[in-house]
């Protein structure tokens, strides 16, 4: 079908009010027009719907568009209904519908009125369909969400497999093929399934630069984190993903209970539920959407503010999707992941009773996700070079929209690192995926470098000087600087590149960025909700609890931070405590000083909480000591005995600095230490005196400000240790 490029131009102002096309679309309308194989990779939100839209309402004949989603069918049907004075212009074939509504369908096809006819795979299959459609003029067939097809892709249906067979039995027309996501190999396999080899293959840019990219720790208190991001962004739209049906009722809840407008999403509820809280979040009338990951939401919302993955995904494909459903407007889209190394495990254990081929699959899948969750560098760099995409990390657009270009990471040298990483590759004859790789770097055996006699080379174990998370991260690093490959036709097995070829004969500079470690803070503690920065907190109660924490000191002749640390303070404006009893478990507080100074302070929350009509959050006041409570007995049992410290912490495989963190967060929370007799030994009187009274004056108990103080005349293990002598005396 020869077509002017006016006509084109006429019949997209026409039909849709459009005076130009975005991107490709005009490339591939124009091709699927000429009856040619097409293949269209474009990122959610690129305008793909329209690529087949167009022409199946410019050709003759019905369009067949494969779809996996029933509520997207409907989506689609509704808006071309829309502009068109028939209503059957486009139709729905799927089991939803009845005898009537079937034979409806059927009438408008033979009639010549349907342009447009949505398929589930299941359906195509039947052979009444097939024989039905056999006998119709069908002007071509498009497979929506082409990624299905291939068990590579994020969302593998074992019904897209024999689509081609069934579209040649009802007749030889050109297919069309489309998805928001496709790496290399996913690709390769829906040309070859669907025996298109020949088609004209159009990629748009995977960049979304609008979408901001965040993973943060998963804490036990991430439900806590989640409220907090919630409350930041009050008003705003948002979808919040979840592994298990269970976790989306759970956090749905526990939303609701802290005045969340949110409402669960996933396969277990019932159609009619379903559609009904769909339609609320396309409606306004609820502001959060907690969902799983398995079920497909196929909502076209444009202004959906933050995608939330409260668990991690299971590949690289779904997190992109996912998270491309913030933004499509173009307007702010912040994607915020939390991540725990744990819930990878989790999922590999799942995998366990799926058979090996499937097993190796998913574990190289999940792999690249640990590889995204850990790195430091650009994030957006990182997730389009998966996709096959080069960008520039400096003046790339949406560069610095990531948690590592605002916080950048510490760079090394890793010239000769790179050199020794290669090196191996080289001699191991490019045959091992990167965790042999690392195997023989670090010189630990296991049954298939025994095989190849790996472990008897010169080289085994040449790089054990680091550890094996630090070789992975180069691995990834050197990856996506394209001196390494990942081959193919066997996923995930390690090529050099020429780039790498060329380093090898010429090594240079290679700078690589430390690695974020998930599991501990940077000085080796667990990392706790209660640590990391307050966020979310009431800064109007914040205030009025400082005056009279100010005022409470004053009448006791102690600093206000002896009363309650800004921590406390903090926590206070988050959970709005009313009773001594759950004061105690605000963080930092403890018994002992909720009894000595709560009153006034659960007497002045009470009368705001009921003054503002505050929603409380009841079920997340989470009692968090920071120690566990054998380990506290002992200490105190220990101190009163006068047992020198360093023995305490020896005794408990603690360092110095570990063991003071534990006494702090114990006289932090109201409970009395005696170490007089440690410090004894290390300051004298007039030395305890001086930093007495620089703590009693002093407006904050930071101890780099007491360091800046003294100018170096005490070192930061007698000064922490006073200030557990000051706050176990005076403000417990």
């Amino acid at each position: 079908m020869d077509i002017e490029q006016s006509d084109l131009y006429e019949s997209l102002k026409k039909i849709f009010g459009f005076n130009q096309f975005k991107g490709l679309q005009e490339d591939v309308v124009s091709s699927i027009l000429n009856d040619k194989n097409t293949f269209v990779i474009m990122p959610t939100g690129g305008g793909k719907s329209l690529c087949y839209q167009l022409p199946a309402l410019m050709k003759e004949g019905t369009a067949i568009v494969v779809s996996p989603l029933i509520a997207l069918m409907k989506n689609q049907v509704d808006a071309i209904r829309g502009i068109s004075e028939n209503q059957g212009i486009a139709h729905v074939l799927n089991s939803s519908l009845n005898k009537t509504e079937i034979s409806q369908v059927k009438s408008d096809i033979e009639s010549g009125v349907t342009k447009l006819l949505y398929v589930a795979p299941e359906s195509l299959i039947k052979e009444e369909y097939v024989a039905f459609l056999r006998a119709q003029k069908i002007s071509f067939v498009a497979i929506d969400e082409a990624h299905c097809i291939s068990e590579w892709g994020h969302d593998f249906r074992p019904e897209y497999r024999n689509l081609r067979t069934i579209i040649k039995q009802i007749d030889n027309v050109p297919i069309i093929g489309l998805t928001a996501t496709a790496t290399e190999k996913v690709q390769e396999d829906i040309l070859k399934t669907l025996g298109m080899t020949d088609a004209n293959v159009y990629k748009a840019s995977f960049n979304r630069p609008n979408l901001f990219y965040e993973v943060r720790p998963k804490t036990k208190d991430v439900e806590k984190d989640i409220i907090r991001f919630i409350k930041q962004h009050t008003g705003k739209s948002g979808i919040i993903y979840c592994l298990s049906r269970k976790k989306v009722e759970e956090v749905s809840q526990i939303l609701q209970v802290n005045g969340i407008n949110a409402v669960p999403y996933h396969a277990g509820l019932d159609a009619k539920s379903r559609a009904k809280h769909q339609d609320m979040f396309l409606m306004e009338d609820c502001d959060v959407v907690v969902a799983t990951i398995a079920f497909g939401m196929g909502i076209d919302k444009p202004d959906v503010r933050f995608v939330i993955h409260h668990d991690i995904p299971k590949s690289l494909e779904s997190y992109y999707q996912e998270t491309g459903r913030a933004g499509r407007d173009g307007g702010e889209g912040y994607c915020l992941t939390f991540y725990s190394y744990k819930d990878i495990e989790k999922l590999e254990k799942f995998m366990a009773n799926k058979p090996v081929a499937e097993q190796e699959v998913g574990h190289a899948l999940l792999q690249e996700v640990v590889g995204y969750a850990e790195t430091s560098m650009n994030r957006r760099k990182y997730l389009l070079h998966y996709f096959g995409e080069e960008f520039d990390a400096v003046n790339g657009d949406g560069a610095d929209m990531d948690d590592n270009m605002r916080n950048p990471k510490k760079k090394m040298e890793a010239q000769n690192e790179v050199a020794i990483l290669l090196g191996v590759i080289r001699d191991t004859n490019e045959m091992y995926k990167p965790k042999e790789i690392v195997n023989t770097l670090v010189g630990k055996e296991n049954a298939l470098l025994k095989s190849h006699k790996t472990n008897c080379q010169s080289f085994f174990g040449i790089g054990k000087e680091h550890n094996h998370h630090y070789w992975m991260a180069l691995i990834r690093q050197v990856l996506v600087a394209d001196l390494i490959r990942k081959e193919i036709e066997q996923y995930g097995v390690i090529k050099l590149t020429e780039k790498g070829k060329a380093f090898l004969e010429q090594p240079h500079s290679f700078m690589m960025t430390e690695n974020h470690v998930y599991a501990t803070d940077d000085d080796g503690t667990i990392i706790t909700v209660s640590k990391a920065k307050s966020v979310g907190v009431d800064d109007k109660l914040v205030s009025m609890l400082k005056d009279l924490r100010k005022k409470v000191g004053k009448q006791l002749g102690v600093p206000p931070f002896a009363v309650f640390q800004d921590p406390s303070i903090n926590d206070m404006a988050l959970k709005y405590p009313i009773t001594i009893d759950e004061l105690s478990k605000v963080h930092g507080v403890g018994e002992g000083k909720a009894r000595k100074y709560g009153k006034e302070f659960i007497k002045l929350i009470g009368k705001y909480v009921d003054e503002n009509e505050i929603m409380r959050p009841d079920d997340l006041i989470v009692k968090s000591t920071g120690v566990n409570s054998g380990l506290k007995l002992y200490i105190i049992q220990n101190t009163d005995r006068k047992l020198p410290l360093e023995d305490i912490a020896k005794s408990k495989g603690l360092e110095m600095p570990e063991l003071i963190k534990e006494m702090e967060a114990i006289v932090f929370s109201g409970t009395k230490l005696n170490i007089d007799y440690a410090l004894d030994d290390l300051l004298d009187e007039d030395q305890q005196e001086e930093i007495h009274e620089y703590f009693m004056d002093a407006e904050t108990d930071k101890i780099q400000d007491a360091l800046d103080e003294f100018d170096g005349d005490y070192d930061d293990e007698e000064l922490r240790l006073m200030r557990i002598k000051f706050t176990s005396e005076v403000a417990n």
